[in-house]
């Protein structure tokens, strides 16, 4: 009867050794999740300020006092606009449409002159590594 009396004593202080156990690992996540919900408000602040002088620096008006405080600028008038039919003739075409592309023959030229060097002014290895 004592071996009986012993073990559940034994197994009760494990299960309340167990519980508390748990406890402890819920108060930690509990504190963890607070923190987390703390910082997310926080960073909600912040987005929000940030937001509101976001909005104030583009404001239309403070815009306009900088423009006219930096900038020499007219306004616009309907008399500056001119008509289509007064506008000069599209230039000539310097490359015809089945020419081969300039810059393309450009750049293979490069490239053929010299293939043994590796950059601009080092020349490739003769034989094998550096």
């Amino acid at each position: 009867m004592r071996l009986l009396h012993l073990l559940v004593i034994c197994a009760l202080v494990f299960a309340a050794a167990y519980v508390y156990r748990v406890k402890m690992e819920s108060t930690v996540r509990t504190e963890q999740v607070m923190k987390l919900r703390h910082d997310i408000r926080e960073n909600r602040n912040a987005i929000a300020a940030l937001r509101a002088e976001w909005a104030r620096l583009e404001s239309p008006g403070r815009l306009q006092g900088l423009v006219e405080r930096h900038l020499t600028l007219k306004p616009l008038e309907a008399t500056q606009y001119e008509h289509l039919k007064n506008l000069p003739e599209r230039p000539p075409q310097l490359v015809k449409p089945n020419d081969p592309d300039p810059i393309a023959t450009m750049i293979e030229t490069i490239e053929d002159v010299d293939r043994d060097v590796v950059t601009g002014a080092v020349p490739k290895p003769q034989g094998g590594r550096r």
